[in-house]
């Protein structure tokens, strides 16, 4: 039995359920623990073993792992998570920390080294592509890390590229995809009618890096061609930035002339995702670069499901997303930034009908290879064995 505790600030946002089937479909042999700063969403994401620091401080937050910039009540708060972690590492007997993110990560090396534990750190997007950017010092910080953990998990090639130049040596790198849960997702190959309008699905957080507006500007140029509706799920974080993005995408569907074709329903329970998806016969989602750094990392799971549910999918040449769509196979990429490619995108999948199954079973079939939850669960668990064993 290998016992892995796991480390993260919250447990669970509504957009992470990437992490909860990451835990979740790690073999009997593994048993897991979750130490977490607060709950939420345990009706979707419950699972055995969650320990909760109950009323952190707003010092426990992602930024826990920023304590030695800031003063003294963080560092309390730092030290508070660290007393917590080894607490729970010697009640539990677990072998190894996990810290999900890197930035909690660095707020995890000293407990990593008190209680003996192997430390593994996953890389997930913000952590690999903005973070380190904000400041030299910041990266000395990465420095430290990366020279005491053991092994730094990053869900795809170009991810593993990207924390390479970060400074961490390739020998400590390993590339695990993230999973979906690919037997509860019934594969039923979209066939749409001229007649009725082309429905099309964005589901993101709004966020830059989601590249929305560059998709309703797609969308506003497919109009004269073809009836539409577009659902939008999702909406603005507490991110200021976020702020600022939503209301980039509300004023690009009134340019657009979009409004009366489009549903937005806000942040949804996952089921809602996929009922809204049988619904629609495209998914749109053109991540890119944001002007401060921030990217996908690797690739959003929920172009993964919707490319398992048999809906034809764009997207964009972005981080580890053409590891997902190969272009012209198992979907469409258009360059980032590029409403025009886009739109000539989503005009061939309007004149090919007959192409959508070909497609979107090679879609299928290949999150089936390579993002099965099941499958994946084992390579971690593997990843943890040789955690143990070689180092």
């Amino acid at each position: 039995m290998i016992k892995v505790l796991h480390s993260a600030t919250n447990w669970l946002a509504q957009t992470q359920t990437w992490m909860y089937n990451q835990v979740r479909f790690l073999p009997a042999e593994v048993e897991n623990h979750i130490l977490c700063a607060s709950t939420a969403n345990l009706d979707q994401f419950g699972l055995d073993n969650i320990h909760t620091l109950h009323k952190p401080s707003a010092g426990v937050r992602w930024s826990l792992g920023l304590c030695g910039l800031f003063g003294l009540r963080e560092r309390a708060e730092r030290a508070r998570w660290t007393r917590a972690l080894i607490r729970v590492s010697q009640m539990a007997g677990t072998d190894i920390l996990h810290s999900h993110f890197a930035t909690q990560g660095l707020t995890d090396m000293k407990a990593a080294k008190r209680s003996g534990m192997k430390h593994v750190v996953t890389f997930y997007g913000f952590d690999a592509c903005r973070w380190p950017k904000v400041s030299e010092e910041r990266r000395k910080l990465y420095s430290s890390l990366f020279e005491s953990a053991d092994l730094f998990v990053c869900e795809g090639r170009h991810m593993a590229t990207t924390v390479e130049g970060l400074g961490c040596p390739a020998d400590k790198i390993a590339v695990y995809h993230l999973g979906v849960d690919v037997d509860a997702i019934e594969y039923s190959p979209r066939i749409w009618k001229p007649a009725e309008p082309l429905k099309i699905l964005i589901a993101a957080s709004f966020r830059e890096k989601k590249g929305i507006p560059y998709a309703l500007e797609a969308l506003g140029l497919l109009r004269s061609k073809t009836p539409l509706h577009i659902t939008i799920i999702g909406n603005e974080t507490a991110d200021e930035s976020s702020s600022d993005e939503k209301r980039k995408i509300l004023e690009t569907i009134d340019r657009q002339g979009l409004r009366p074709f489009t549903s937005l329903l806000g942040f949804q329970h996952h089921d809602v995702l996929f009922r809204e998806a049988y619904s629609n016969h495209i998914f749109l989602a053109p991540s890119v670069t944001a002007g401060d750094g921030d990217a996908e990392g690797g690739a959003p799971v929920s172009i993964i499901e919707m490319a398992a549910t048999g809906m034809p999918v764009v997207s964009s040449r972005h981080c580890d997303i053409p590891s997902v769509i190969i272009d012209g196979e198992t979907g469409l990429l258009a360059d980032e930034r590029d409403a025009e490619g886009l739109y000539e995108h989503l005009l061939w999948l309007t004149r090919n009908q007959e192409r959508w199954g070909d497609m979107t079973l090679a879609a299928r079939r290949h999150v089936e290879r390579e993002y099965n939850a099941v499958r994946q669960g084992a390579l971690l668990m593997e990843i943890y064995k040789n955690i143990l064993e070689n180092t």
